[in-house]
């Protein structure tokens, strides 16, 4: 399954909120399991892993933001991927207009209200309704294809 679904080349995606004490700390992972939904009402989908400690700290906050990560961010990619480290350690970002992390250098970004959750077997579906959202006509994506990151060397237009 892991091989042929490999196949299919996607983007890659870091989902950030502010948690912790009093809503000032950043948290955030990465996620290859995003997609748009629905554009009325504006929805997007993203799939966390059940064993994932930080979709239950964004969870609570109720919105996050959605960065979709540009083509030289193979090594942001790894550093929100991995657990127990400050995911945030020398990386810019900027509050969005609701305040979810955005970070810097993305080709886009939704932020999102939460709006449901389903069972996804090892992974839980969550559809976020977006409140607010931008992008970078200028950068090329992050690819994600047969568990590496190739080079694109052509630009989205």
């Amino acid at each position: 399954m892991r091989a042929t679904m490999g196949s299919f080349c996607s983007g890659v995606v870091v989902v950030t909120a502010l948690g912790g004490r009093r809503g000032a700390e950043p948290v955030g992972f990465t996620c290859q399991s995003f997609m748009s939904l629905s554009l009325t009402p504006p929805l997007v989908s993203i799939s966390p892993a059940r064993t994932s400690t930080t979709w239950p700290r964004i969870r609570e906050v109720g919105r996050f933001a959605v960065n979709v990560l540009a083509d030289d961010h193979a090594e942001l990619s790894g550093q929100f991927a991995r657990s127990g480290t400050d995911k945030f350690a020398g990386v810019g970002w900027q509050r969005s207009p609701n305040g979810s992390p955005v970070l810097d250098g993305v080709i886009a970004w939704a932020e999102c209200s939460l709006w449901r959750e389903y069972d996804g077997g090892d992974h839980t579906i969550v559809i976020g309704e977006v409140t607010a959202l931008d992008h970078d006509a200028e950068r090329s994506p992050l690819l994600y294809y047969r568990g590496s990151y190739p080079r694109a060397d052509w630009r989205a237009s």
